[in-house]
Order: C-alpha cells, then structure tokens, then sequence
C-alpha cells in the first residue's frame, strides 16, 4: 500500500507503473478532499507508536499477524477514538447500521425556545 496526497509527482503515468512494477496498491485522498489524508496519517502515527515501536518482529510475517492484530483485534474493537465521541470504530459503525446518507451527513438545525415566564419579565 502507498498512501499519498494527489501531487503531480505521485499521479504521472512513470510513478504509478512503478507502483505496479512492485505490486503496490496506491491509495490517496479523494477529489478535493484533503481531509481524507490527515485522518491516514493519523491512524499510521498510531500504528506506529502503539504497535510497531512497541515490539520487535521476527520476521515479516510476525510483523504481518501483529499488524493484523492491532487493527482488527484493538484498533476497530477496543480503541477509543476521539474523532468518534469516543468510541470504536465498531460501535460507531453499528450507529449507523440502516440509517440513510441524508441522516448520516446532514446538518441538524434546533433553534432555542425562549421561557416565556423569563421573556414576560424583561
């Protein structure tokens, strides 16, 4: 996997088959959306400092089941996120089981009612 951003150096034809000579998956932020990698750079800086500099691997395929772990077994099941209220990503994820895009991504507007008791004494 190769995450970046959509610089011109990382989306010419040469760089990607390059990519592909390697077998690398590119990954990168969507259409103007530069939010998509800070949120990649985020969870790698905590692979990082949770998992990878917290032990030493035998080989790469112990890093591989270990990684695998992290994610599956830690990260999206018993990691508090602060991005989601602090929650799992799988809790969070099961909020949002059957509801439509327009309940997921609307805004929700509520206007204050005034006391009218508080009102009637101005």
């Amino acid at each position: 996997m190769h995450r970046s951003d959509r610089g011109v150096q990382y989306t010419s034809p040469e760089y990607v088959a390059i990519l592909k000579l390697h077998r690398m998956v590119q990954s990168m932020s969507r259409l103007a959306n530069p939010y998509d990698n800070a949120s990649c750079e985020s969870f790698i800086k905590t692979l990082k400092r949770e998992e990878i500099y917290a032990n030493k691997y035998r080989d790469l395929e112990d890093l591989h089941s270990h990684i695998e772990e992290f994610i599956d077994g830690y990260y999206n099941q018993k990691r508090l996120h602060s991005a989601l209220a602090y929650q799992t990503p799988e809790e969070f994820e099961a909020q949002t089981q059957g509801k439509t895009d327009a309940e997921l991504y609307s805004a929700t507007l509520r206007f204050f009612k005034p006391d009218p008791q508080i009102v009637a004494r101005r």
